[in-house]
């Protein structure tokens, strides 16, 4: 069976449904009370915001937490994106384990103006009501007072939000800020000590606009850098820069899985000897699974093509101080998270329309992969060819800019490896929460 539940605190409702009668006030129910035998074993499987996994046992402990998916009866995989107001969407995926034929999913939205505790509690009521839900179905706590009491404290948790009234299209509601989002940043950082100091100050400003066929996203940011280095024999090392840019992307569903749009970026960078950089690139993108199910699985190619403007600091090697040259680009992505773990693998490849041997290619992925019980493999890293540097200053970098890598030198790749492995045995569960010394103290 497979559902979609966008009304948590409607589920709740129904299953008290079948409790007539009921009026007892919402007791706690330790895990204690309940037989191990009667309580359904849940697979945390979280890649989401908000993935606290001692408060969800603190919080439920009518449910068996499994170390391992093996010994869980469901498979709970959480992931998590951001909606456009800057809240985040959370989808709760229920995968029956073991025998139990089972499939369900539930969407919760959190508002971006919750604390981290009122998103907790609520994603808390969510998990509640699924792990319920499965519960019932397949007759886990049949003792009718223990599977009352814990019904009431569901229900109870979730009785003063409502994530439905979250969800909402711009069809359904009256906007005075027509889903307009507007969001400041900055800050001031300072740090040194006897023979060197740096300072930073940084700041930002956004605005965007999401809607079902509409995605528009503008920022803009700046950085004020400055370092002072004394240097044993030659004096004081002294670098102060300036970067700022504005970025733009509007796009519009085109399709159920096509979509066009446009990136633009207005720039300094003085790190890559741009004085001034503008581009405007029309985009199409194409995804072969549904776009709702992106935080599951994604399986998209995206194809790029525009002039891009740049004015130097100084002089490049191929003897210009400022060019216009047209490029193309062609990405490919693949992810998904699945019981057995997650992978996600993605290619880059892009050229200069005016000399097609200035490309370059990028290759990066990542995968964890249960391999046998306790045992996990995990394995990321990327490989790029490069040969489009067109910007590279004539003049080079000084030793104290190459050391401490202000500014770009000429490549032909670069490439990042890592690969590990986790091993764990012993006790296939453990409910219990002891929060003594994890206060964090001046060790941590």
């Amino acid at each position: 069976m497979k559902s979609v539940w966008r009304t948590p605190l409607g589920v709740a409702a129904a299953l008290l449904a079948i409790l007539p009668g009921l009026k007892t006030p919402p007791g706690t129910l330790s895990a204690q009370e309940v037989a191990n035998g009667d309580r359904p074993t849940v697979f945390l499987d979280c890649a989401a915001r908000n993935c606290n996994q001692t408060y969800f046992r603190t919080e439920m402990p009518w449910i068996n937490w499994a170390r391992q998916p093996q010994d869980a009866h469901v498979h709970l995989i959480m992931t998590s994106q951001g909606t456009g107001a800057g809240g985040t969407e959370y989808r709760l995926d229920f995968i029956g384990a073991q025998e139990y034929e089972y499939e369900d999913q539930l969407l919760y939205q959190a508002p971006p103006t919750n604390t981290q505790r009122e998103t907790l509690d609520e994603i808390t009521h969510a998990i509640g009501v699924g792990v319920l839900h499965f519960a019932t179905v397949h007759g886990f706590l049949d003792d009718v007072d223990t599977f009352r009491e814990i019904t009431e404290q569901v229900e109870h948790r979730g009785e003063e939000f409502d994530p439905a009234e979250r969800m909402v299209t711009s069809e359904e509601v009256e906007d005075p800020w027509n889903f307009w989002v507007f969001r400041l940043g900055g800050n001031t950082e300072v740090n040194g000590e006897q023979t060197r100091q740096t300072t930073q100050i940084r700041g930002n400003a956004s605005a965007s606009r999401v809607t079902r066929t509409w995605k528009m996203n503008f920022r803009g940011d700046f950085n004020v850098n400055r370092r002072e280095i004394d240097l044993p024999d030659d004096g004081t090392f002294t670098d102060e820069r300036t970067d700022w840019g504005f970025t733009e992307l509007v796009a519009y569903s085109l399709a159920d899985r096509w979509s066009i749009g446009v990136q633009g970026e207005v720039r300094k960078i003085t790190r890559f000897n741009q004085k001034f950089r503008w581009e405007f690139t029309p985009a199409l993108e194409y995804s072969v699974f549904p776009y709702e199910e992106a935080t599951r699985r994604a399986f998209t190619f995206q194809y790029r093509i525009g002039p891009a403007y740049r004015e130097y600091i100084e002089e490049t090697i191929y003897g210009w101080i400022s060019e216009t040259r047209w490029e193309e680009a062609l990405e490919i992505e693949f992810s998904q998270r699945q019981p057995w773990g997650n992978a996600s693998i993605r290619i880059n490849g892009s050229h200069f329309i005016h000399n097609t041997e200035l490309y370059a290619v990028n290759l990066r992925g990542d995968l964890n992969f249960r391999v046998l019980r306790g045992l996990n493999l995990n394995a990321e890293g990327g490989i790029g060819w490069v040969n489009d540097q067109i910007y590279l200053s004539a003049q080079g970098a000084t030793d104290a800019e190459a050391l401490l890598n202000l500014r770009q030198r000429a490549q032909d790749f670069n490439y990042g490896f890592e690969v590990g492995f986790s091993f764990q045995f012993g006790s296939i569960y453990n409910n219990v929460v002891n929060n003594r010394f994890g206060g964090g103290g001046w060790w941590r």
